[in-house]
This record gives C-alpha cells, sequence and structure tokens, in this order.
C-alpha cells in the first residue's frame, strides 16, 4: 500500500507539471531565426560596401514576414491597398499612374519611387522627409491618401491573426506584434531587395557585350556637356546626376522643371536653396519605371530626354551642370535614340521575375 500511495502522489506531480507546462498563457518557444543571406552584387560592379542596419540582422524568417506585410491589403482602412498595390514587380516596383490610388480611390500627390537597391539610399520619400526606411514604412499605412490605418489598428490587426502572431514568433523570438517589429520585418524584406544584372552590369563582367547603339549611348550618359565652338563632342552630361554603380548620387537636385518652385527639401532643411530640389532617383530599370518625374509628368523616356535637351527652365535653384547648359544640349536624333538604347540596357528583367520577390 506504502508503494501504491507513493506512485498515486509521483504521477499526480508529473500530470501536474504536464498540465502546467500545457497552459494556455504560457509564452510560445520558438527556434533561433536562421541567418539570411542578402543577393549582393560582385565587388566589380562598383556598388557601395554593404551598410545593413547592425541592430536588424536579416533572416529567413524575418525576410518572409516583411514580404507578406507588403502584399497584404489588410493593411489598409477597407482592405483593398497594400503596398504591392502601387509598387508593382513588372514595373520595377513602381506604379503606371502618375499619382497612384489610395483607398476610396484617393489620388495622391506624388508619382510612385521604386523600392530595388534601397539598401543603398539615404532619405526617402521625393521630398526626402523620411531619414531612414525603418521610419518610412509606417508612413504610406497611416498616410489618408494612402492606406489610410491608424497604425495601432494595423498591429491589432496583426495581434487578431493567429498565424501573423505565429510569422513574428519565428522571425523574433517570441508572437509579441509591436512598431519597431512590424517597422523591422518590412525593412528587412525590402532591403534584401537588390537589382544588379541588367545587360549593361554583364558587360561590365565580361558576359554580355552592349550594342553599338547602347555604346554609343553609354559614351554620351558620361560626357561633358560641351559649348558651341568648344570643338569637343556633344555630351549628354547624365552622370554627374546618374553616375556610378548606383546611377544616382543619392543626392536632393533642381532639374529644371517649373519657373515657380515647390518646396521640394526644404520641408526637410528649412532652407530657401533647397526649394524645388527633389529627390534623385536611380537610373536602374528606368525603361520600366513611367511615367516619370516626381510628378509623373513626363510619360516617356524620349520626353525626358528633350527636357534635358532644350526643355530645362532656369531658376535660382538650378542644379549648376543644368546652369551652364544654355541653348540645350544640341543632341541629333541619333543622340537621343543611342540614349534610350543605353537606357534600356540598365533594365534588370530578373527582378521581376524573381521568386524571392513576388506576392506569397
Amino acid at each position: 500500500m506504502e508503494n501504491l500511495a507513493s506512485f498515486r502522489i509521483s504521477w499526480g506531480l508529473l500530470l501536474g507539471h504536464l498540465l502546467l507546462g500545457c497552459r494556455p498563457d504560457q509564452p510560445k518557444v520558438f527556434p533561433a531565426p536562421t541567418a539570411f543571406s542578402v543577393d549582393i552584387p560582385p565587388p566589380g560592379l562598383g556598388f557601395p560596401s554593404l551598410p545593413w542596419p547592425s541592430d536588424n540582422p536579416a533572416t529567413v524568417e524575418g525576410v518572409a514576414l516583411g514580404r507578406q506585410l507588403f502584399y497584404d491589403k489588410a493593411l489598409s482602412l477597407d482592405r483593398t491597398v497594400a503596398c504591392a498595390s502601387c509598387h508593382l514587380p513588372n514595373h520595377a516596383f513602381t506604379d503606371t499612374l502618375v499619382y497612384s490610388r489610395g483607398v476610396n480611390g484617393t489620388l495622391g500627390t506624388r508619382n510612385a519611387m521604386p523600392v530595388f537597391n534601397l539598401l543603398w539610399t539615404n532619405r526617402l520619400f521625393w521630398d526626402g522627409r523620411s531619414p531612414n526606411l525603418r521610419d518610412q514604412v509606417v508612413q504610406p499605412v497611416q498616410d489618408p491618401l494612402e492606406m489610410h490605418l491608424p497604425l495601432e489598428e494595423a498591429l491589432s490587426r496583426l495581434r487578431g491573426d493567429a498565424a501573423y502572431r505565429e510569422r513574428f514568433g519565428r522571425a523574433f523570438g517570441d508572437e509579441t506584434v509591436n512598431v519597431e517589429r512590424f517597422q523591422k520585418a518590412l525593412e528587412q524584406f525590402l532591403l534584401s531587395m537588390t537589382s544588379w544584372r541588367s545587360k549593361f552590369d554583364k558587360a561590365r563582367m565580361g558576359q554580355a557585350t552592349l550594342s553599338p547603339a547602347e555604346q554609343r549611348g553609354f559614351d554620351l550618359f558620361m560626357r561633358e556637356f560641351s559649348a558651341p565652338g568648344s570643338g569637343r563632342p556633344v555630351g549628354a552630361d547624365c552622370f554627374h546626376c546618374h553616375g556610378g554603380a548606383l546611377f544616382t548620387n543619392r543626392l536632393f537636385e533642381n532639374n529644371g522643371l517649373d519657373s515657380v518652385l515647390q518646396p521640394g527639401y526644404q520641408v526637410v532643411t528649412g532652407l530657401p536653396g533647397d526649394r524645388g530640389k527633389f529627390k534623385v532617383p536611380s537610373l536602374r530599370n528606368v525603361g520600366l519605371t513611367a511615367p516619370y518625374m516626381h510628378d509623373g509628368r513626363l510619360a516617356t523616356l524620349e520626353e525626358v530626354i528633350d527636357h534635358y535637351d532644350h526643355g530645362v527652365v532656369q531658376s535660382s535653384t538650378l542644379n549648376i551642370n543644368l546652369r551652364v547648359q544654355t541653348g540645350g544640349l544640341r543632341l541629333s536624333a541619333q543622340d537621343k535614340s543611342d540614349l534610350i538604347a543605353f537606357l534600356h540596357a540598365l533594365t534588370d528583367s530578373t527582378l521581376a521575375s524573381n521568386p524571392a520577390y513576388a506576392e506569397p
């Protein structure tokens, strides 16, 4: 009887431990997330060093969560608009509209910018009002012209979804859903989207050859403006703002669109000298990202080249390189055709077809 009593006590203790271990309020334990390998370009292409944020290491689970959030329309007020609604994979993650439409068909005020190679960018939005990507990702969710959902309501929707709680747990170790983790997950996914496999890149790596027209266009692109009577070949003088491996100087410039200037970068700095200046976009994949300029006013690459050839409007904050081009660039029809051929050689067709960036 003594042994039987001892057995009953032991079994009771074991059962108690098991029941306590199954309590519904006990946090679920997740394995450590898996390190994610970012698709970075080879050193020979001249990209800057990899500035990944040290407090948000890339993980397979974090990138997957960010991807899910990027494509989820539940993060908008009426559940009809996702980040991807205005950043379409087939158009290098831009929109084909002059201004994107938000919830209830609300029209925006700026042309959607591409969201690849953000790993090498600095301030975000055309006017630079976001200092970094982590700050930027929460703004469209709350913007009345875009997704128009209070951030706390967005988080509440995620907390109420068991599948999302599981995803947050896998990415961050437990099922807590908060603003910081929301930001970090989107940051991981967006920073993972790199583009460096255009024909131009392949030519740089000795894997392809530019056509004669593409090569002439590249030469024009990289050649300084030559004043009439200088005896030097005509140059399109594009490289000052769009040079280097990124095809952007990552600065804010006034490119001569208007005489009456919009605030632009002045909203950030408060300086009169920054009025009319907007973020210089990368020309990578530019053949896919029409319409062009911060307000989408130019529909084609031909219109863009015509603007720089003879349409630049003088103003007090105009980029210095455009000021000296009195009388325009004087590009011939062949020059323009060659420039466009080169710009299309900057298209990376793998960006749209990469399953890692597609809707999950």
